[in-house]
């Protein structure tokens, strides 16, 4: 294989490399500069800070997040399935039946244990 045949993927890294560098060194270059003690300070949520930053807080959201990425993982893993639905056969659908099923009994699961409530 020639090296010559990759020429198009360089040409195309350099020059969005050159682009990209070209922008943010106008924008720093050209931006304004008016900083001020509202645009300086910290925010959350649009209002200031009210306790202490080690406060001890629910766990609640973090759970129900961690627990959407997985089963949200989980179906990703059904699109590659469907492409190849035909060439795996029957087996392909008792082992993806196994997986699905394995997947609802956990939903369920997380469901009885009050996981999912925000009470």
């Amino acid at each position: 294989m020639d090296l010559v045949e990759y020429l198009p993927i360089a040409l195309f890294l350099v020059v969005a490399s050159v682009i990209g560098i070209a922008l943010l060194s106008l924008g720093s270059l050209l931006g304004p500069r008016r900083p001020d003690s509202e645009k300086l300070s910290p925010y959350e949520c649009g209002f200031e800070a009210f306790e202490d930053a080690r406060m001890k807080f629910d766990v609640r959201y973090y759970l129900v997040a961690i627990l959407f990425i997985i089963f949200d993982l989980e179906i990703a893993f059904l699109f590659p399935w469907s492409v190849v639905l035909d060439e795996i056969g029957w087996h392909g659908i008792a082992s993806m039946g196994v997986f699905l099923g394995l997947l609802v009994i956990g939903f369920i699961y997380e469901w009885k244990k009050g996981a999912l409530e925000w009470d």
